[in-house]
């Protein structure tokens, strides 16, 4: 078939070696006549990859030995309610920077036990900034974030420093760039922005923080629990636990962070200069909050949407349609998204400049 080139929001974007091992997984997992989706997830095949995906989160991330990595479930809706639980302590008191959707819906789950405090929040421009000249009291038990926002292009450029312990959900721009692992309590992911398929989630975080919170947590949103099983307390999702190692390996075979924070700047670049030097496209995000992940942006003129999309499909491009919140269009250039798919894109957007501009 003719290539597509994916630029949609989630599921992500793989490398096509990932995709096909982990094809071939499905038949015969390591040669033992077994599908991968069938074999005991206690066996030694499995175990390695459980132990080797963690390993890997480990080297390329630099988690310092304070801090702990778990591959389970639920997704980052999950990991909403799981971060307050587990860091909720005697000020029973979570703050909150509410930068997109999903901010507020993370927001949202603190009050189930206890208190949630909206620190600050971009809603008053329809998400398009970063707030920066916010305070933190000391009555938080936990500071939280949102790395990136897919919806609205925006993306945590420096993240908050200070005494309060600091929760992140990462899930759209984890492994994209570097990060000081240390300075965060708790980091949690869903894997299919940037790292494999959905179906599991990655949690790291500092092991100091088990045991402390003051709500009482059910057994399977304690991390305490997973943590003393290294992720295996229930069945995992071996599939997506084992194509997140395939990613992780690739990144790492790749040049890691270094290597692909600098592609990733490069077609954040080439397609911001497009915008920025056009006269039919205009960015919706704030300048110095744009996202390298997410890109979103309008067309000064509707009425060329019909022609721009028609110009898309030809050029075989899927997923540009913008979430309904902002409208217009979005490019999500996950890790494994070629500078050709951007250079492609940008390739039409010049020629409906020519056209119509």
């Amino acid at each position: 078939m003719p290539k597509v080139h994916n630029f949609s929001a989630g599921p992500c974007i793989l490398p096509n070696e990932v995709f096909q091992k982990s094809a071939e997984s499905i038949l015969n997992f390591n040669n033992s006549g077994l599908s991968l989706i069938e074999i005991s997830h206690r066996s030694k095949d499995f175990v390695e990859v459980m132990e080797e995906a963690r390993k890997l989160v480990k080297e390329i991330l630099e988690v310092p030995e304070t801090h702990d990595v778990l591959f389970l479930q639920g997704g980052a809706s999950l990991g909403f309610l799981m971060s307050a639980y587990n860091l909720m302590g005697t000020h029973k008191t979570g703050g909150y920077l509410v930068t997109g959707a999903w901010a507020k819906k993370a927001a949202k789950e603190a009050s189930f036990m206890g208190n949630s405090l909206i620190v600050d929040s971009s809603e008053d421009k329809n998400f398009n900034y970063i707030p920066k000249d916010y305070e933190i009291g000391d009555n938080l038990d936990y500071f939280h974030v949102t790395s990136n926002n897919t919806i609205f292009g925006t993306q945590i450029k420096n993240f908050y420093k200070g005494n309060i312990p600091l929760a992140c959900d990462m899930s759209s721009d984890i492994f994209s760039r570097k990060i000081d692992v240390k300075n965060f309590d708790l980091i949690y992911a869903g894997a299919q922005k940037n790292m494999g398929p959905a179906g599991t989630t990655l949690y790291i975080f500092n092991k100091d923080i088990l045991g402390k919170s003051s709500v009482p947590i059910p057994t399977m949103l304690d991390l305490k629990t997973h943590s003393d099983k290294d992720s295996m307390f229930n069945t995992p999702p071996v599939f997506a636990v084992y194509a997140s190692m395939l990613t992780l390996k690739w990144l790492q075979n790749n040049g890691g962070l270094d290597s692909i924070e600098k592609q990733n700047e490069k077609k954040a670049d080439l397609i911001y200069n497009q915008i920025d030097n056009s006269s039919l496209f205009k960015g919706t995000a704030n300048l110095e909050d744009r996202s390298t992940m997410n890109v979103t942006f309008t067309l000064e003129n509707d009425d060329l949407n019909e022609t721009f999309n028609t110009m898309l499909s030809d050029a075989k491009i899927n997923g540009l349609k913008g979430h309904r919140s902002v409208g217009g269009f979005r490019a999500s250039m996950y890790n494994a998204m070629p500078i050709e798919s951007v250079q492609l894109l940008v390739d039409v957007m010049k020629e409906l400049e020519t056209k119509k501009g």
